[in-house]
């Protein structure tokens, strides 16, 4: 990661831009669409990168259940990439649930060699709870869900 760019918190004012930046990647069909009424109900699931008081990059910590949570919404800025902007945001998910003591994340993705190289394991979708699916109607791929699983101890 750059000197210049660090994780914070995002801020409720953060939203419209995090939009932005999700519904570049949910158009290219990358990750799931957001409303931004979803971002706002989830703010304080969300992580951003700033630079120069612009947000570049996002990621979110969703909890799904007493043992489980996802990282979801990880997009960053296509002129900020290879900077290991990514590897910070998610770097940033794992110690959250760490703290929130959470043994178990999950990530479901299309592309999933970047989330093998921080520790995450392929696993068979069945394996995680019924309750996950929950948002699968809203994506434009329903029913015919091309998405990987992959799950990292913690």
């Amino acid at each position: 990661m750059k000197a210049d760019t660090k994780v914070d918190r995002a801020r409720v004012g953060d939203a419209n831009s995090m939009h932005r930046l999700i519904s570049r990647f949910a158009d290219k069909g990358e990750v799931l669409p957001r409303a931004l009424s979803e971002i706002y109900d989830g703010i304080r699931d969300y992580f951003v990168v700033r630079k120069g008081g612009r947000v570049i990059a996002c990621a979110a910590l969703h909890v799904t259940w007493v043992d489980l949570a996802e990282i979801r919404s990880l997009a960053v800025d296509e002129k900020e990439q290879n900077h290991r902007i990514g590897s910070a945001l998610v770097r940033a998910c794992l110690e959250e649930a760490k703290e929130l003591g959470i043994p178990r994340v999950f990530c479901l993705v299309r592309k999933p060699a970047f989330f093998k190289k921080h520790g995450f394991q392929l696993i068979d979708k069945k394996e995680l709870p019924q309750k996950v699916w929950a948002e699968c109607y809203r994506c434009p791929k329903f029913p015919d869900c091309d998405e990987i699983a992959l799950m990292r101890q913690l």
